[in-house]
């Protein structure tokens, strides 16, 4: 079975495929980013929480609320708009408190999510449940190393995911390129 990588490749536009190498270059700037952000994970966790705060303000959902027109769902959507207006403002005002509140609801998603996965995954056996059974546990520990360490943890932790991520995107972004330039 292809992966997801040899799917987006297979499916790649010739101009694409012509391009790898700003595929490559993008991939290089993203790791680069991803190393710094672990870093200097403090300074990446308020840039972060910014970011996030501008995203939850309210701009994408209030553009969405005008772009369904005279729909049902416009003053649904502009509601929405407002809640994500205040709450972006508060994650723009104070971001090391909302940092800190992002970390103990991450730390529970992974805790409550881990556990159930770990759980379920044990439960039903399907085909490859020892990932599923390794995933849960790892989040599991993840999500109880982050509470042990709240309200510390709150100020690096969304730096450090957000590096990881941006290492591992990076090392997706060059993969696929290096595939593409293949064919």
């Amino acid at each position: 079975m292809p992966n997801l990588t040899d799917v987006l490749v297979i499916k790649s536009t010739p101009e694409m495929i012509h391009h790898w190498g700003w595929f490559v270059a993008l991939g290089v700037v993203l790791i680069v980013l991803g190393i710094a952000a672990i870093a200097r994970t403090i300074a990446s966790t308020l840039v972060s929480m910014v970011f996030f705060g501008w995203v939850f303000a309210g701009i994408v959902e209030f553009i969405n609320a005008f772009m369904v027109g005279k729909w049902a769902g416009f003053f649904l959507h502009l509601l929405i708009a407002l809640l994500f207006g205040v709450i972006g403002i508060v994650f723009v005002a104070t971001p090391s408190i909302s940092a800190e509140v992002a970390t103990l609801v991450m730390s529970m998603f992974f805790m409550i999510g881990g556990l159930y996965l770990l759980i379920t995954a044990l439960w039903t056996h399907l085909p490859g449940y020892g990932w599923q059974v390794a995933n849960g546990a790892i989040a599991s520990v993840l999500g109880i190393m982050l509470l042990a360490q709240w309200p510390i943890s709150g100020l690096y932790a969304v730096g450090l995911f957000v590096g990881i991520d941006l290492v591992f995107y990076g090392g997706s972004w060059i993969s696929m390129a290096l595939k593409a330039h293949k064919m």
